[in-house]
């Protein structure tokens, strides 16, 4: 299994130029996310967050698990 840590890449000329070498097989189709800064959650939703990840975190150390292409696949299905 591939594992890897995040890639930072720039823009340039209108194409992602990354900024370090990458191990990645040729022909990796790889989905991007714009990285920002901070977020705008308030006190009172910053902790519902922290109790989800809570939450979550348990679910999975108790086995509760879903593959992540699953939830992917799902997220992309349009409706």
């Amino acid at each position: 299994m591939l594992t890897m840590n995040g890639l930072k890449a720039r823009v340039r000329n209108g194409r992602l130029v990354l900024d370090e070498p990458t191990t990645l097989p040729e022909g990796t189709e790889i989905d991007l996310a714009i990285a920002e800064a901070g977020d705008e959650l308030d006190a009172e939703e910053r902790m519902a967050l922290h109790a989800a990840l809570a939450d979550a975190w348990k679910s999975a150390q108790s086995g509760e698990l879903r593959p992540a292409e699953e939830l992917l696949k799902k997220l992309r299905t349009p409706g």
